[in-house]
Formats: structure tokens, C-alpha cells, sequence
């Protein structure tokens, strides 16, 4: 396997781990509502009560999925490093991942600093999808922006006050995280999917 292989499996494996891990979350945390709860309620609410195993599968996903995450961006790192004008993808790819991790550790009984994490994680996630346009080709190029957008659009505000009346804030802030994991299972498969010596024209 090259890099670009590696960095496609973690960044596959990721994405999924994190989408299954939610739904398992999900359906373990009694009366867990997904338009009214947010989904860092399933790791640790507020009140600092831990509800099991829900906070077990969430923190521990988002652990795992966003070490991952710093793994393939540091795969893709190595590839395009040997470039005249160095991308600014693994870092937004590897910030992101260091969100999903200190998310996962830092739980929502932790406050600002939990909420801080989940801003590095959605905004640099964002960003990177809208970045790696320039490494794509069509059509996913396209696919990675809107999801890109879609994500940065849905995060401000927070979530936007007309999408939280009509989603909820649980459901408006699916609209964040769901169209990053969407993208980087998608980015995942391309890199597996493209020779090295064309994946990045």
C-alpha cells in the first residue's frame, strides 16, 4: 500500500466508525431525542451526568475515529510535501481530527472547552473539504465543496437560528457533522481508488 492508500483507508475507517458510532450512541441513550438533544449530549450532558454506554461508544469513537483522522492526514502530509507550494489540507484534515479527539476526551461536562473543541472541529472539517478541491477531480471536487459549504453554513450562529426552529438544535447540528463524515468517506475512497500519480491533479 502507498500513502495515499493508508491515508484513504484511516480517513474511510474513520468516517465510518464515527457515523456508526452516533447511531449506536443513539439508540443505547434512553429517551435521546436527535431533534432536541445535541449529539455531545450522548458523550456527557451538561449536568455532568454520564449515561451508559452511550458516553462509552461516543467519546471512545471520536477518540479513536479522530486519531485516525491525524494518521491520514499525516499520510497525505508526506505526499505533498515534496510540492513547491505546500496545501494546507492535512493541517485543516489533521485539525480536525484534533478536535474529534479532544471532543471525545474533554466531553460536554467540560464546558467551553468541549464547545471550543467542537469548533475546531466543524470549521477546520469545513474548511478542509472546500480545500481539498484543489486535490480532486470532478465531480467529487464538486461534491466536497457543497459539503463543504453545506457544514460551514449550518455551523454559524450557532447552527443558524432558522434551521434550529425548524430542525432543532440536535438536527441542525447533524447537518454539520453529517455532510464532513460524508465527505471524508468519500475523500477516503478516492484516495484508494486513484493511482498516486494522478490523485492530486
Amino acid at each position: 500500500m502507498n500513502r495515499l492508500d493508508v491515508a484513504g483507508a484511516l480517513f474511510f475507517i474513520a468516517g465510518t466508525l464515527i457515523l456508526l458510532g452516533i447511531v449506536t450512541a443513539e439508540a443505547t441513550y434512553p429517551g435521546y431525542s436527535v431533534s432536541q438533544n445535541y449529539i455531545s449530549d450522548l458523550g456527557g450532558a451538561t449536568s455532568g451526568a454520564l449515561t451508559q454506554p452511550a458516553a462509552a461508544v461516543l467519546d471512545t469513537t471520536l477518540v479513536v475515529g479522530g486519531l485516525l483522522i491525524i494518521g491520514g492526514a499525516y499520510a497525505i502530509h508526506r505526499v505533498l510535501d515534496k510540492r513547491v507550494f505546500p496545501s494546507a489540507l492535512p493541517l485543516l484534515i489533521a485539525l480536525a481530527g484534533i478536535g474529534s479527539v479532544g471532543v471525545g476526551v474533554f466531553n460536554e461536562t467540560f464546558g467551553i472547552i468541549h464547545w471550543l473543541l467542537s469548533a475546531l472541529t466543524f470549521i477546520a472539517g469545513g474548511l478542509a473539504a472546500i480545500a481539498a478541491f484543489s486535490q480532486q477531480k470532478a465531480p467529487l471536487r464538486y461534491f466536497s465543496v457543497i459539503l463543504g459549504i453545506i457544514a460551514l453554513v449550518f455551523a454559524i450562529g450557532p447552527y443558524m437560528t432558522p434551521a434550529v426552529a425548524f430542525l432543532g438544535v440536535g438536527g441542525a447540528e447533524r447537518w454539520v457533522v453529517y455532510p464532513l463524515v460524508l465527505w471524508l468517506i468519500g475523500f477516503g475512497g478516492y484516495l484508494m481508488g486513484t493511482s498516486p500519480n494522478t490523485a492530486f491533479q
